[in-house]
């Protein structure tokens, strides 16, 4: 099989979690540089966003459907329950973290930190302040979910557990962040459980270095 190309920077969560995937299901791929709202990047997603993948003639944007992708044409047990209720389970937080959780948690809180480590400048607290409150929620809400079950979507991984995978990892590593996290354990259990995988430590090696 020819490696993938998966176009997109390597600290985007969502890029990460194409990555994971690739790695779960022992699919080879290569993470391209693309220049972020260039004619390039216009061309391969119109709304220029990552990640994007290229495999031979297939051309796909948009995680969720790169996730389906890989996990149909890799190797080893599907990602994807094979039972109604937990498929359905799975698309219900893959679309609530599309769709919420990235907002509160990502955009509005971590990426205040991203931007001011990237950029070397000062961080801006008041806006990190404003984003924290609506983080500690939705991370209480995944915290929640997983107090039922193993995995978002049962008793094995899913899909749905590495699009959460990279959003919590990332917000651990700033202090609002780690300090809601010491109070949801059963999310903190989940994170540990991701961060013991060899695919979590391939994507997150030296991330921000």
């Amino acid at each position: 099989m020819p490696p993938i190309k998966l176009y997109g920077p390597p600290a985007s969560s969502y890029v990460r979690t194409a990555r994971l995937v690739c790695l779960e299901k022992s699919v080879p791929h290569v993470l391209e540089p693309i220049e972020l709202g260039s004619d390039a990047h216009g061309e391969r997603h119109p709304w220029h966003r990552v990640p994007v993948l290229e495999h031979g003639d297939v051309r796909l944007y948009e995680t969720s459907a790169i996730a389906r992708y890989v996990d149909e044409i890799g190797e080893g047990p599907s990602l994807v329950p094979a039972r109604p209720p937990e498929r359905a389970a799975m698309e219900q937080w893959i679309s609530a973290i599309n769709s919420y959780v990235y907002d509160a948690v990502v955009r509005n809180y971590v990426l205040v930190y991203v931007r001011s480590m990237l950029s070397k400048q000062p961080l801006d607290t008041d806006a990190v302040r404003a984003g924290a409150p609506k983080m500690e929620r939705d991370l209480g809400r995944l915290d929640a979910a997983y107090a039922k079950r193993p995995w978002l979507a049962g008793e094995a991984l899913s899909l749905a557990d590495l699009f959460v995978a990279p959003i919590v990892a990332t917000t651990a590593m700033f202090d609002e962040g780690r300090a809601a996290l010491a109070g949801l354990p059963h999310l903190r259990r989940a994170l540990e459980q991701l961060a013991s995988r060899p695919s979590f430590a391939t994507v997150h090696a030296n991330l921000f270095a």
